[in-house]
């Protein structure tokens, strides 16, 4: 098992095992458009052909990223692969010179032990006002803002 950055091939996969969250109302679906258009954003883990966990690091503004789509087989759940994948998110905005990066999570504690602390969602207004304003759950979010500063 190996950490890549994402490729074309990988978006259906990839879209796959968000699907499987995404239908638990545990994140937000990702059409294969969506997936297509952002996929340099995403990191993959893969066991030669099959997509085992992905995450994106999506940039907002000159300091501030975010952290998503994060999804894990459901065969692979708690063997540290989501822990790889954040890392490799968090190092590439160390890269770039962000300087906050963020997550809206259903999982705290996961991301906690990151060194992830929660935040006011309303400090993320390029967010909830860009992507959250469409959900569903907008109204009755349960899910919680954390931040990471490097």
């Amino acid at each position: 098992m190996k950490i890549e950055k994402a490729t074309l091939e990988d978006a259906r996969g990839m879209r796959d095992l968000v699907s499987i969250y995404a239908k638990e109302e545990k994140m937000l679906p990702r059409s294969l458009s969506s997936i297509y258009e952002s996929i340099r954003e995403y990191f993959v883990i893969r066991d030669g052909e099959n997509i085992l966990g992905t995450c994106g690091l999506h940039v907002y503004w000159l300091d501030m990223a975010e952290v998503r789509s994060l999804a894990i087989h459901p065969h692979y759940v708690k063997k540290g692969l989501g822990t790889k994948l954040v890392r490799a998110c968090l190092r590439e905005a160390k890269k770039m010179g962000i300087k906050k990066v963020f997550t809206l999570t259903v999982a705290p504690k996961f991301f906690n032990k990151l060194g992830f602390k929660k935040i006011d969602a309303n400090k993320l207004p390029m967010k909830v006002w860009g992507e959250c304003v469409n959900c569903p759950k907008f109204m009755d979010c349960d899910e919680t803002a954390m931040q990471v500063e490097l």
